[in-house]
């Protein structure tokens, strides 16, 4: 595992370090996002979604958990924010989504345990005293 330590200052170069990192995907890709409310997790999916040329509004899912856009490679964006348990998390045809081409960005994956492949870009996301500082370690699997 590579982990790397970015400190973003605001939302466009968070949304830069989503680019360098789709950049370096190909194929089906999964990114579980860790952090706290307001930590950036959303934020960083904006900036995935940029880099693959999608421009139209990216929201948080926490009331429809699923959200699909188009662009260069589809993205699936996934918040859990709601659920509780990885059986919660598996009624939802998650699975499906895992295996989908294209990324698939979870917001708040931790709650679905065991469900997040091995194989999977971690990103824990923590806000820092600055307004818009933000600390965003990743951790690339080899």
């Amino acid at each position: 595992m590579k982990k790397e330590r970015h400190i973003s200052h605001s939302p466009e170069e968070t949304w830069e370090i989503a680019r360098g990192i789709v950049e370096k995907t190909s194929g089906r890709t999964v990114i579980a996002l860790h952090g706290e409310l307001g930590s950036g997790k959303t934020c960083f999916v904006k900036g995935v979604a940029l880099a693959l040329g999608i421009e139209v509004p990216i929201v948080s899912p926490t009331f429809t958990i699923v959200r699909e856009y188009r662009g260069k490679r589809p993205l699936h964006h996934v918040d859990l924010y709601r659920l509780n348990t990885p059986d919660e998390v598996l009624a939802l045809g998650f699975e499906e989504y895992l295996q989908a081409e294209g990324i698939t960005a979870v917001e708040w994956a931790e709650r679905a345990g065991d469900l997040i492949p091995h194989d999977s870009i971690r990103i824990n996301f923590e806000a820092l005293p600055e307004a818009d500082e933000r600390a965003i370690t990743v951790i690339m699997p080899e």
